[in-house]
């Protein structure tokens, strides 16, 4: 059953941005990912919450290739990449039956 990455990122300097966007496509490639959303503009359906800069969502086969991608090294170092300049707000879950 297909998994979904879903995040909602507020970014605070754009520093690492180019080295970050330039590897995490191929990467979530190679985990059997696609992006579904990856943008900017959020536009308040609901909610007090502040709007994030950025959203996305990735769609993988099953929550253990969605797992086994956001658990990689290569994630994981970009991750830290990533905090150096925003923050990130994601969480997985399961498409419906």
């Amino acid at each position: 059953m297909p998994a979904f990455i879903i995040g909602q990122m507020t970014i605070q300097s754009r520093d690492w941005m180019d080295e970050y966007f330039s590897r995490i496509p191929d990467l979530v490639a190679r985990h059997e990912g696609t992006f579904r959303v990856r943008g900017g503009e959020p536009g308040r359906l609901e909610g007090d919450d502040p709007l994030p800069d950025a959203a996305f969502i990735i769609e993988f086969p099953d929550r253990e290739h969605a797992l086994s991608f956001w658990n990689s090294d290569e994630f994981q170092t970009l991750a830290v990449l990533r905090r150096s300049g925003s923050s990130l707000n994601s969480i997985v879950v399961d498409r419906l039956g």
